[in-house]
C-alpha cells in the first residue's frame, strides 16, 4: 500500500518505518525542512532504540521517503495519516484540534482517487466528524473515508509495541477505507496480532478512555505510597502484591511525583471537558485531575522539608531529565504551539 505519514514527531517515524518495514511504500511529511534534511542524511531526530537501522533499512529499500510538500505527497496515496500534535487549548482544557483541522483542509485539495484519511493523533470524540465536513467543504468531488485508528505505543519501547501490539483499534464504517486499513495491517493480522474494529466515535473515545484509567491508576498507588510512608510500609512491596492479580495488572506498580506526562494530563482534561459538553459527568477522573494537581504541592513541600525547611539560596539537584530510560524526551508542560505533544505515545511519564 502506498501511505503518507504527515509530520514527524517522536513515535511517528517509528510509525512510518514499520510501515515500510512491512512492505507499504511510505512517504514522511513535515514542514521543518531542516529536519527533513538531517534524516535523509540517517540524523534521527529523537532517540528510539533501534530506530535508526529500521530507519535505514527502509530509506534503503526504496519504501520510506522524506519530504516537506504536502499537496505533492499525498496525491495517489491510498491512505493519508493526520498525525499532528493535540496539545490542550488554553483556558479550558480542551484539545486544540486547529493541526488536525489545518492538515484536513490542506489535504482535502490535493487527494487523487479514493483515499482513507485516518485520525492517528488523540482527538475527541466527534473530530473525525469534522474531518470529513472539512474536506467535503474544501473537495466536493473527493472519494475519502475518515477513519479513526489511535496510537498506543510507548516511548521508549515504540519499535516492538508497533510490531508486537496489545491491539490495534480501527473506526469507521466506509467498507472500502476499512478494507484500506486492514491491508495495511494484514501482517499484523497474520501474526494473530488483536484487530479491533468499531464506530469512528468508539475509537476516538478508547484512546482518551484507556489514558484516562492508567491515569487513575497512577494516581491511585501515589496516594496508596503516601499512606505507607505514614504507616512504615514498602509501596513497592504493596504495588507488587496487588499489581499480581490479574484483574489489576503490574502497571499499577508505576508510580511518581504526579502525572508529569503530558498525554496523560492534557488526556484526562479533554476527556472531562468532553464529558462536560455531553452533560456526563466523570467523577474518578475529576478527582484524578485534582489529586494530580495537589502532588507537585506536595512533592515541594517534602523537597523544603528535606532541606531543612528552608530552601532560599541552596542548590538542588534533579537526578533522571528523562522521564524513563530508552528516551531522549524531557517531560514538559504544554505550551500550546503544536510541539510539545507526544502525539498519542504513551508511556508512564508521572515524574522528572
Amino acid at each position: 500500500m502506498r501511505m503518507a505519514m504527515v509530520r514527524i514527531w517522536l513515535c511517528w517515524l517509528g510509525v512510518g518505518a514499520c510501515f515500510a518495514d512491512f512492505g507499504h511504500d511510505v512517504i514522511c511529511i513535515d514542514k521543518d525542512a531542516s529536519k527533513i534534511a538531517a534524516l535523509e542524511n540517517g540524523v534521527m531526530p529523537i532517540y528510539e532504540p533501534g530506530l535508526d537501522a529500521l530507519v535505514a533499512r527502509g530509506v534503503s529499500a526504496g519504501r520510506l521517503r522524506f519530504g516537506t510538500d504536502l499537496a505533492a505527497s499525498v496525491k495517489g496515496v491510498d491512505a493519508v495519516f493526520i498525525a499532528v500534535g493535540t496539545p490542550s487549548r488554553r483556558g479550558d482544557g480542551h484539545a486544540d484540534l486547529s493541526y488536525v483541522y489545518a492538515a484536513a483542509e490542506e489535504i482535502a485539495g490535493a487527494i487523487d482517487g479514493f483515499t482513507a484519511i485516518v485520525d492517528k493523533s488523540t482527538v475527541p470524540v466527534g473530530t473525525g466528524d469534522e474531518v470529513e465536513r472539512i474536506i467535503r467543504r474544501v473537495n466536493p468531488a473527493a472519494e475519502f473515508a475518515v477513519i479513526s485508528n489511535p496510537e498506543f505505543l510507548r516511548e521508549g519501547a515504540a519499535i516492538d509495541d508497533f510490531k508486537r501490539p496489545d491491539r490495534v483499534v480501527i473506526g469507521g464504517d466506509n467498507a472500502r477505507g476499512l478494507e484500506i486499513m486492514r491491508e495495511i495491517y494484514r501482517p499484523l493480522a497474520l501474526g494473530r496480532s488483536p484487530i479491533i474494529e468499531m464506530s469512528r466515535r468508539g475509537a476516538e473515545l478508547t484512546k482518551y478512555a484507556g489514558n484516562a484509567f492508567l491515569a487513575t491508576k497512577i494516581t491511585f498507588i501515589n496516594e496508596i505510597a503516601d499512606l505507607c510512608e505514614k504507616v512504615g510500609a514498602d509501596v513497592q512491596d504493596v504495588a507488587r502484591g496487588i499489581g499480581l492479580d490479574n484483574r489489576i495488572g503490574g502497571e499499577v506498580s508505576a508510580r511518581g511525583p504526579r502525572l508529569w506526562w503530558i498525554v496523560l494530563s492534557k488526556d484526562t482534561l479533554a476527556l472531562l471537558k468532553t464529558a462536560q459538553d455531553h452533560d456526563a459527568p466523570q467523577r474518578i477522573v475529576e478527582a484524578v485531575v485534582a489529586v494530580n494537581d495537589n502532588r507537585k504541592r506536595a512533592m515541594g513541600r517534602k523537597v523544603i522539608t528535606a532541606a531543612g525547611g528552608d530552601v532560599r539560596g541552596k542548590e538542588i539537584a534533579i537526578l533522571g531529565l528523562t522521564f524513563k530510560p530508552n528516551t531522549d524526551d524531557i517531560a514538559r508542560q504544554p505550551r500550546h504551539s503544536g510541539h510539545s505533544d507526544t502525539a498519542g505515545c504513551r508511556g508512564g511519564r508521572q515524574g522528572l
